[in-house]
């Protein structure tokens, strides 16, 4: 029967199947690294990616603000002497400098997805005798929820922000007994650049309570329109921040000492304000990628150790080829199928075996309330990738016993 298959296929697919148990043994190890690999690939990446949502759920990529003001020195003299004392003067609730422009600059950038400008102050939340600290943010709705996605945190009400309405946490309106529809008093008392303001009042009317996942924040948070805050506050026409979304979240301190140096701004990123965590987060993928690179090296010297092995065991096979004609190429490509097979294989039962282990996971790792602890998604990318990287580990592995079976001299391997 004529085959139109290559030599080098028909031959190495040969000497597996008469080696079948060594081959499957080869197989399954180089499965199991694979199936470690995707599984602790898939956590590590369900992990980070929940402890990054919590974390930019509340926060902007990066934060501009006014920059500090400079403390003067006072001049003081005595007697005997005159010497200045530097005193850090109180920062005050100041707007930034021509924030139109700076946010046309940052909207003109191909690396900024959102500009959003808000004034934040302290204030308090007043109904009937209680009093709670707030921390009051005016914005633009279309702006902020696409920085933070509010609408999809709600628990009663709607997001929506009519001009003398009021968004609260759900721990604050439980402390102060109240609900959708009625009506809040905020009350501020707040230093400007421009003025003084003492005892500003207004009276809100409740659209909604949200949860944005952390107690302490939902105490503190209150949402208005962005011109009642000014109001509220005392600045007119100005805001307090700038928040900013990056295509690329994990650029944000770059983009930052960038606009820190371009626009004479503060600029803070998530990365600078949640720095150990970042750090934290940097130390398990290297971890993550150390273990990966002993894995493939533990299967790769499986797959190489066994070819090593098939290379002493059909060196009278070799010979034989050899004398019939076919060359050291075709006789190195031969090994290198096998090699090529193996990892394939091996990536193919791995992947899915790693698939499963997920699925277990998220079937057996819950919360107490029978929730997942973090959705693990499994990415077909990661799939692909560990195929091709199995693939070629397998091929360049065998590249060693390839050449070992090519220099063998066709008269002593029959001979042997």
């Amino acid at each position: 029967m004529k085959t139109w298959l290559p030599f080098e296929l028909i031959a190495a697919f040969r000497f597996l199947l008469e080696g079948r148990m060594q081959t499957l043994l080869t197989i399954v190890g180089a499965a199991v690294g694979v199936s470690v690999i995707v599984f602790m690939s898939s956590l590590l990446a369900g992990v980070q990616a929940n402890i990054f949502s919590r974390v930019l759920s509340t926060r902007a990529h990066i934060v501009i603000s006014p920059s500090e003001e400079v403390a003067r020195p006072q001049r003081m003299a005595t007697a005997l002497q005159t010497f200045a004392i530097v005193q850090k003067p109180a920062q005050r609730l100041r707007s930034i400098d021509q924030w139109q422009a700076i946010a046309a600059q940052l909207t003109a950038r191909p690396d900024i997805v959102t500009v959003s400008p808000a004034v934040v102050g302290a204030a308090f939340a007043v109904r009937g005798e209680v009093a709670d600290a707030v921390s009051v943010t005016g914005m633009e709705p279309d702006a902020f929820y696409r920085i933070i996605a509010l609408p999809e945190k709600m628990i009663s009400g709607s997001a929506t922000l009519s001009p003398n309405g009021v968004l609260i946490g759900i721990e604050l309106a439980s402390d102060l007994g109240i609900g959708v529809g009625e009506k809040l008093r905020i009350r501020t008392t707040s230093t400007t650049s421009t003025k003084t303001t003492s005892g500003s009042d207004q009276t809100f009317i409740i659209g909604g309570t949200f949860d944005l996942g952390n107690k302490e924040v939902n105490q503190r948070s209150v949402f208005v329109s962005l011109r009642s805050a000014q109001s509220l506050l005392g600045l007119a026409g100005g805001v307090t921040s700038l928040s900013v979304n990056l295509i690329d979240a994990y650029q944000a301190e770059v983009v930052a000492t960038d606009l820190r140096s371009a626009l004479g701004v503060n600029a803070e990123s998530w990365i600078k304000t949640f720095e150990e965590l970042f750090t934290a987060l940097n130390t398990q993928s290297i971890a993550n990628y150390v273990i990966q690179f002993f894995v493939a090296i533990a299967v790769a010297l499986g797959i190489s150790s066994v070819l090593v092995v098939s290379v002493v065991q059909r060196s009278r096979e070799i010979g034989i080829l050899r004398a019939m004609g076919a060359s050291r190429a075709q006789v190195m490509r031969v090994f290198l199928v096998q090699g090529a097979v193996i990892g394939m294989l091996g990536s193919l039962a791995g992947s899915a075996l790693g698939a499963g282990f997920v699925l277990v996971w998220r079937a057996f790792a819950r919360n107490p309330d029978g929730t997942e602890f973090f959705p693990i998604a499994l990415q077909p990318s990661l799939f692909v990738a560990t195929a091709v990287v199995a693939t070629l580990t397998g091929l360049v592995t065998a590249v060693l016993p390839a050449l070992s079976a090519a220099r063998l001299d066709p008269v002593d391997a029959i001979r042997g």
